[in-house]
């Protein structure tokens, strides 16, 4: 069974949804879909909304391990994409040598603000969390005591690994990131991540890969 935790936030409950149908429509394996909604989590997620957080799973994306009792692996998204691939293939490039697999981005933003009027933030490895490939074993300081506590910066930096050989790759197409990353041929990409802005907000509307996604709405709407 491939696990997946989607982050969720009621403003972009139609991101999440084309995006299940996504994973869902292309998958070859039986695939399990969970989201990380606060209203789900009971008291799992204590911690304060920052400033700075732009959507409700910003922090709780790092309960990923403990949901999962600590044990195998699964996948973590972001809700603003979309999956154009067979996620078997994702899960296939688990490898236990690492405790977390992600695409490394060298991304440096270059707007103050993004959807929603959310601050745009920049730090050093800014993205590698939007999808992550766990191995809830090698995670067991994500206790949820330390997702609340400890601070955003050393959640998303990864900090709380012994040491960044516990990280791999895994190929940038399952994290291509729309109107920074230069635009491509669909069949070379896997995920779509609309991290700016998708179509489903009015302001986003004219966005790279825009059609895609619509397209896809319409397939989960519309059967035939």
């Amino acid at each position: 069974m491939i696990k997946v935790f989607i982050g969720y936030d009621p403003r972009e409950a139609a991101a999440y949804n084309v995006l299940c149908h996504s994973i869902n429509a292309r998958a070859s394996a039986p695939v399990s879909i969970v989201p990380l909604a606060l209203s789900q989590l009971g008291g799992l997620m204590w911690r304060e909304r920052n400033p700075l957080q732009s959507t409700d799973f910003s922090f709780s994306r790092f309960l990923t391990p403990h949901l999962c009792d600590f044990e195998g692996w699964a996948i973590f998204m972001d809700c603003d994409m979309l999956v154009l691939d067979d996620i078997a293939k994702l899960w296939e490039l688990r490898d236990d040598r690492y405790a977390v697999m992600c695409v490394k981005h060298d991304h440096t933003p270059k707007e103050d603000v993004k959807f929603l009027g959310a601050v745009q933030t920049t730090y050093e490895k800014k993205n590698w969390s939007s999808v992550m490939l766990m191995n809830a074993n090698k995670c067991k300081a994500l206790t949820p005591r330390y997702v609340n506590e400890a601070s955003g910066l050393d959640l998303h930096r990864f900090n709380w690994l012994d040491n960044e050989d516990l990280i791999g790759d895994i190929p940038h197409r399952w994290n291509h990131l729309v109107d920074y990353d230069p635009d491509l041929p669909i069949q070379e990409i896997s995920n779509l991540h609309y991290t700016l802005g998708g179509p489903y907000f009015a302001d986003y509307a004219a966005c790279g890969y825009a059609q895609n996604w619509l397209d896809e709405r319409e397939k989960m709407l519309f059967a035939g």
